[in-house]
C-alpha cells in the first residue's frame, strides 16, 4: 500500500479537503495523511463545505508534518505556494513530489454568500485534482 501525504501551511483547509477526497476515492489504494508546516486546527468552514459534498471530515486533526518523521512517502503533495517553498526537507527515497497551488478560502472576505462559495470553488477544484490524482498515480 502506498503512503501519500498532503501538506500545506496550517493543515486546517486545503488539506483537509484532498485528504478526505483522498480517502474517500481512492478504495484502499494508498493511505493518505495530511499535515501543515504550522498547525491551525480544523477550519470549520471546510468540514461545512465537505459535508455538503457528502464527505465527513470533522474527525480529522491538524497535523505538524514533523509528527511523520521517518515514514517513507510514495507521494508529497504541496496544496499551496507557501508550504511548497517553506517546507522543510523530507526525506523519502522514492517519493515523488506533486504541487498544485489552490486558493485559500479562509482568507476571503465578504459576505456569507461570498465565503461560501470561495469555499465551494477551492472544494470543486481539489475534487478534480484528486479524481485525477487516483486515476493517474493510484491506479497505475
Amino acid at each position: 500500500m502506498k503512503n501519500v501525504l498532503v501538506l500545506c501551511t496550517g493543515n486546517s483547509c486545503r488539506s483537509q479537503m484532498a485528504h478526505g477526497y483522498l480517502n474517500h476515492l481512492q478504495n484502499d489504494l494508498a493511505k493518505i495523511y495530511s499535515a501543515g508546516i504550522e498547525t491551525h486546527g480544523l477550519n470549520p468552514g471546510a468540514v461545512a463545505i465537505m459535508k455538503e459534498d457528502g464527505i465527513d471530515i470533522s474527525h480529522h486533526t491538524s497535523n505538524h508534518v514533523d509528527e511523520y518523521e521517518g515514514m517513507d512517502w510514495d507521494y508529497i503533495i504541496t496544496v499551496c505556494d507557501h508550504a511548497k517553498e517553506h517546507c522543510p526537507y523530507i526525506p523519502s527515497k522514492n517519493a515523488q513530489r506533486i504541487h498544485q497551488n489552490f486558493k485559500d478560502p479562509s482568507k476571503v472576505k465578504g459576505s456569507e454568500e461570498e465565503i461560501h462559495e470561495a469555499f465551494a470553488q477551492t472544494r470543486n477544484s481539489i475534487k478534480q485534482f484528486c479524481l485525477n490524482f487516483v486515476k493517474e498515480e493510484l491506479a497505475n
